[in-house]
């Protein structure tokens, strides 16, 4: 489907028809991390879109990969001569590394995203090998190459034990071929469906691939020369004794311009629209092709007014991670480490797995995050976090109070109050004056009407904690909170 945004790639300049506002501002958070506070949005209206764009790319490339644990590098032979059961003591690790993600998705801006957009496109699902230390592997591999060069990143990436494992890189011997991962490196991870690349070359790439065989259950998967396939291998037309590195340096000599276009869609996809314009892709690609740095590719985009457009706004739907990380970024809210675990099986429940996409394939996100029962799961998980502040023991009800004041800059208007929250909320908004009246009946409800015009009533008010609530829970159900 073709996109209605004709916007160039020029620098966004922000001018009448193109203000840099508060709608604009929220939506770069949005894409760019998880959203941001009314606080950090009102900051951001006084620096150039520009710089400040910089400012998060720098941020997020300054954010060192996630510090090992101490079970990092143990397999399960090491482990157990230390006197632990292996299988309790994995458990208990990867416990622990399911805060850590979740921690890392708050906290690192579009180092998170970007980390689980990378995750979604080099597959692999715990479910096939089960081991913590291969997630923490594959995790670090995610972090340290997702702003980095994109040929580095595929080609460390395809010999962690987490893809050898999943994509049976392991069973490929010289006397015992398996195809997959030869496969599903051109399909999925560099050039896309049936692009450039025949069945004789799967066959001859999974020669030269072969080798990476050794490792019990839960060791790591390390090479061995006597299972490495010596023969000639024709791939690409090219004819020689190939080896791992020699296929990636092979697909990229030969490939360029249909890997660039193939990863600048699928990015473009993400951060923009899934509506492709194909012009701004191909102007991309042929940049990015010429030396696969993924950090100046998304500088340009971001930068672009095509970005800034107005139909590139409120266009994606929200992932599950989106819907709760966003909303508890905005009132400022930060979770302890029981309901980030909660968290991270909430958004599972919701179709969005971390380390166990659906398949190989990934999830597809936009509609496909929504349907009868995923749906209902979304509205129930805001909830429940705005339930977890209204505790009366574990809570903080008066933040509630502290973000209708914060975002409405303590307006004692109720109708500015309730627009404030809905647009901090909403990336465009209500759609007429009549879902604001709406809106608002529901935040004035329980109080006297008079309160409201005789100035009894300020965000002051006994009641604001609770109505706030009443306002979130219908923003929550409303299709315009599902877009970012």
């Amino acid at each position: 489907m073709a996109t209605c945004n004709i916007s160039s790639l020029l620098p966004y300049v922000p001018n009448a028809t193109k203000p840099w506002n508060r709608t604009r501002a929220q939506h770069l958070y949005r894409r760019l991390t998880y959203g941001a506070s009314p606080t950090t949005i009102t900051e951001a209206l006084s620096q150039n879109p520009q710089e400040l764009i910089d400012q998060l790319m720098d941020e997020a490339m300054a954010i060192a990969p996630t510090a090992a644990p101490s079970w990092a590098f143990k397999g399960k032979q090491e482990v157990e001569d230390e006197g632990l059961d292996f299988e309790e003591t994995n458990q208990e690790n990867l416990m622990e590394w399911r805060v850590r993600t979740v921690n890392d998705q708050s906290a690192n801006g579009l180092q998170s995203l970007l980390t689980i957009f990378w995750h979604n496109h080099f597959v692999t699902q715990l479910s096939t090998y089960n081991c913590a230390h291969f997630v923490f592997e594959y995790y670090n591999m995610l972090q340290k190459h997702c702003l980095g060069n994109f040929k580095t990143f595929v080609n460390e990436i395809g010999l962690t034990s987490a893809m050898l494992m999943f994509l049976n890189g392991k069973d490929n011997k010289k006397n015992k071929p398996n195809e997959n991962y030869a496969r599903e490196l051109y399909e999925l991870f560099t050039l896309g469906e049936n692009n450039g690349y025949t069945h004789a070359d799967i066959v001859e790439t999974s020669k030269a691939l072969t080798g990476y065989n050794e490792g019990r259950y839960c060791e790591f998967v390390t090479y061995n020369p006597d299972t490495f396939n010596n023969a000639e291998k024709t791939i690409f037309g090219r004819t020689g004794n190939w080896n791992y590195n020699d296929v990636i340096d092979i697909l990229f000599d030969e490939k360029p311009l249909e890997i660039a276009q193939f990863i600048v869609a699928k990015l473009y996809r993400f951060f923009v629209s899934p509506s492709e314009s194909e012009n701004i892709i191909n102007e991309l690609a042929i940049d990015f092709a010429k030396d696969f740095e993924i950090a100046p590719l998304l500088r340009k985009l971001f930068k672009s007014e095509h970005f800034f457009d107005d139909n590139a706004i409120g266009t994606l739907i929200k992932s599950p991670y989106d819907i709760n990380l966003n909303f508890l970024k905005t009132i400022s809210y930060e979770l302890d480490d029981e309901k980030k675990l909660n968290l991270f099986w909430q958004s599972g429940a919701a179709g969005q797995s971390f380390y166990q996409p659906v398949d190989v394939a990934g999830w597809q996100g936009d509609y496909d995050w929504i349907n009868t029962s995923t749906l209902t799961a979304r509205w129930s998980f805001n909830d429940n976090l705005t339930w977890q502040l209204w505790d009366s023991e574990t809570g903080d009800r008066e933040k509630f109070r502290s973000f209708a004041k914060e975002a409405s800059n303590n307006s004692k208007d109720v109708y500015t109050v309730v627009k404030n929250i809905v647009d901090t909320l909403l990336p465009r908004g209500l759609n007429t004056e009549s879902d604001y009246a709406i809106a608002t009946d529901i935040f004035m409800a329980n109080v006297p009407e008079n309160y409201f015009t005789d100035g009894t009533w300020n965000l002051d008010f006994e009641s604001v904690p609770w109505q706030v609530v009443l306002l979130l829970q219908h923003i929550f159900r409303s299709p315009e909170f599902q877009l970012k």
